[in-house]
């Protein structure tokens, strides 16, 4: 089976969980025998040791990197696209004068790029590369599978969508073969919002593979604020309206009430950053309050999992979520909102509306007081993320391709 994929990020070049989606998935889908020819935006060199992307062909026997110059990145918006072509000097006349405009110029750039290229499937992840996955499937007539890792619902946290994504996304979902849901929470989203069949959307769960995580350190400034006897909560990602940072913002100030022995970690970056840093002051947190800033270093971010005792994520919209099954691989128990499609699959892990500020600060302060509380959810809660790993998530892609592309073939 060959797969020609489209995404606008992969490691070690990442912004967030899509890139890191995109890795576990391919080198599950290389496991199998699956021929994967990766496409991005353009390819991202580093100074840095062997951060190169030819470190996939050497990993991944069965994947080939692919990429065609544009300016497109992870998390691309329309204002800081703007922003990317004015600090850009002589290239900025030379990509789309909007980001809608590059989001079509790539995908003209991938039809030249299919048309060299074989494969039995077209894969594409998320909007920016919806529609250079359906020039390429019209261009040969193969099928073609899209994959919804967030919404435009999601990222606008149900508030002022953008209409042209949204477009872009219906017009994608209309024109799809299979659209595959990181959750049974976002598979509704599409469904009501962009009024896709059912039948149409199966929900493939994200994953993680337990043996990527292993010989991490403590974080020396949290093992030496719990060394003094405080506790730790941490919430890690984007700050977004989306992630719901300023709800972990009014529970932290609840919680202080009651345990003032408490530091609070916002570990990320994003267009609330100050917005946020702004509200910590004006709440007088500011002295419990610690703003890391985004950690790209892997090691490092694992650091911050281990040496917390809670992990927070409080989104008001999560179609997935994979920072709570990294805190629970740690040790570290979460507190997750019901508003995310990862609540749909973890049991051992404390739930709370992302709007229900006293029922998470009850809930933060009970397993803070109770040691055992802690231990059994962090427990038990390893043991439950093992059982989700990238190759569940490929099994269910592979299938998907074969019925695609093998109709009278009865999978088992």
């Amino acid at each position: 089976m060959k797969v020609l994929m489209f995404g606008w990020e992969f490691p070690p070049h990442k912004n967030g969980g899509l890139g890191v989606a995109c890795h576990g998935l391919v080198r599950a889908l290389s496991q199998t025998g699956t021929e994967v020819t990766f496409v991005l935006p353009k390819r991202m060199e580093s100074t840095q040791g062997n951060w190169q992307f030819r470190f996939a062909d050497d990993h991944f026997p069965n994947l080939k990197i692919r990429t065609i110059d544009s300016a497109l990145s992870g998390y691309s918006n329309p204002a800081s696209y703007q922003q990317m072509l004015q600090e850009s000097g002589e290239q900025k006349d030379f990509y789309g004068a909007t980001l809608f405009d590059e989001v079509q110029r790539y995908a003209l750039r991938a039809q030249r790029l299919a048309e060299k290229e074989e494969y039995d499937v077209v894969h594409a992840h998320d909007w920016l590369s919806f529609p250079a996955g359906m020039v390429a499937a019209k261009l040969k007539n193969k099928p073609l599978v899209l994959h919804v890792h967030a919404t435009e619902y999601d990222r606008s946290g149900g508030n002022g969508a953008n209409e042209k994504v949204y477009a872009i996304e219906k017009k994608g979902i209309e024109n799809a073969d299979v659209v595959l849901a990181v959750s049974g929470y976002t598979k509704q989203v599409i469904e009501r919002e962009y009024g896709a069949q059912p039948e149409k959307v199966r929900v493939v769960h994200n994953g993680i593979d337990m043996e990527d995580y292993h010989g991490v350190t403590v974080n020396e400034t949290l093992t030496r604020l719990k060394a003094e006897g405080n506790k730790i909560v941490l919430s890690l990602g984007r700050i977004t309206l989306q992630k719901g940072i300023d709800y972990f913002v009014k529970t932290a100030e609840r919680v202080l009430a009651f345990r003032p022995n408490t530091y609070f970690v916002i570990s990320g970056a994003g267009d609330m950053e100050g917005q946020i840093m702004q509200e910590v002051a004006r709440r007088g947190i500011s002295q419990k309050v610690i703003f890391t800033g985004w950690v790209k270093d892997t090691n490092e971010i694992q650091s911050l999992y281990k040496s917390a005792d809670l992990f927070v994520m409080p989104s008001v919209s999560e179609p997935f979520g994979i920072t709570p099954l990294e805190s629970l691989i740690h040790g570290t128990p979460v507190l997750i909102s019901k508003q995310s499609g990862v609540s749909e699959i973890l049991t051992h892990a404390l739930k709370a509306d992302f709007w229900d500020v006293d029922e998470m600060t009850n809930k933060i302060v009970t397993l803070l007081d109770h040691p055992s509380l802690h231990e059994v959810l962090a427990e038990h809660g390893n043991k439950q993320v093992a059982m989700y790993s990238w190759s569940r998530a490929a099994k269910k892609c592979v299938d998907v391709y074969t019925n695609l592309t093998h109709p009278n073939i009865q999978i088992i």
